[in-house]
């Protein structure tokens, strides 16, 4: 906490030095106390001039993804309220899942720099390089039956297309369920996964990949980043994975509320406006066997109505979709 309390003082005043006194006086310890603690900051990537008789400023600030940061001017009531950042974990999921079981309250939010076990769809591993995407896993207690999950995850998908729109201005879209798509390359994923009772969920753990900062070598094929797709453009910059992170977090947490106040209905609407799959010829595998029809419609659960061949409109609650030429 004192090293937050310090930094905090610091961001306030990017322009100027602040006295070691004052830094003092403001964490209630000595001198040489504060420089352990800027020492301390100084390992975890911030630049911090410090100046005889003029104290400490600081120059810059990493792009990691440190609790602080992303605690930094929030603006959530719920999402965020506890963040936890790791430099290198297994797995967000793993993580989440395990702190959830241990009562961990709504909105708590893991985050990592590097996934070395990464988790996708269907026990697929989720490629992660160190500081290269937004690796992060949020723990819900909605009140939902355990057949309504699938609106957590297209609640999610809306969330993190808006957020990539408003800070990257990319015009992502989403592939049913779960994926985020630019030019059909994957450029985030979603997993939804939960503990539940029988007519009811305890918590659901939303796992959320994004592809940021990520060179092309080091993705897998038919995948992108958003400095790939900025750069294609002409924009060679490293996006702010703190910004967008703290983004994304802002539109769970709206879209959240609409479902909790309005009901699922708006978000099923922002999502067929962001989807291009609606009306699209689909091919469905699910546990080894696959059909193909017309994506028609989402129905209130979440799931996607495909039109069969014959006319007979199937609901699909799982499974792989892959759009067809």
């Amino acid at each position: 906490m004192l090293d937050e309390k310090i930094l905090n003082v610091l961001r306030l005043n990017r322009d100027s030095y602040v006295s070691g006194e004052d830094l003092c006086k403001l964490a209630g310890i000595s001198r040489a106390a504060i420089w352990k603690h800027i020492e301390k900051l100084r390992e975890e990537g911030y630049d911090i001039e410090a100046l005889p008789h003029l104290g400490y400023k600081l120059v810059s600030i990493p792009d990691s993804l440190i609790a602080s940061e992303i605690k930094w001017k929030l603006k959530t009531k719920v999402f965020g309220r506890s963040v936890i950042s790791y430099r290198r974990v297994n797995s967000t999921n793993i993580i989440a899942y395990e702190l959830a079981e241990k009562g961990m309250k709504e909105g708590a939010v893991i985050l990592a720099d590097e996934q070395v076990k990464g988790k996708g769809r269907h026990g697929r591993h989720w490629s992660s390089p160190s500081k290269g995407g937004i690796y992060m896993s949020c723990i819900l207690r909605p009140s939902i039956a355990p057949n309504e999950i699938s609106r957590i995850t297209l609640l999610a998908a809306v969330a993190v297309a808006q957020a990539i729109r408003d800070v990257a201005s990319l015009d992502v879209t989403i592939k049913w369920p779960n994926d985020i798509m630019i030019d059909q390359k994957k450029i985030c994923g979603i997993l939804t996964e939960m503990k539940a009772e029988q007519d009811s969920v305890d918590f659901i753990v939303l796992g959320i990949g994004i592809n940021v900062n990520i060179p092309l070598k080091q993705l897998p094929k038919c995948a992108t980043s958003i400095k790939e797709e900025l750069a294609s453009r002409g924009e060679k910059i490293n996006l702010s994975r703190v910004d967008l992170a703290k983004k994304v977090l802002e539109k769970l947490e709206e879209y959240y509320n609409i479902m909790k106040s309005e009901g699922f209905g708006p978000i099923i609407e922002i999502w067929k406006d962001l989807s291009v799959m609606i009306g699209s010829r689909v091919k469905v595998s699910i546990h080894g066997k696959a059909f193909e029809g017309l994506a028609h419609d989402i129905d209130p659960d979440g799931a996607l109505v495909v039109r069969t061949e014959s006319g007979l409109l199937k609901k699909v609650s799982s499974g792989d979709v892959l759009m067809v030429r």
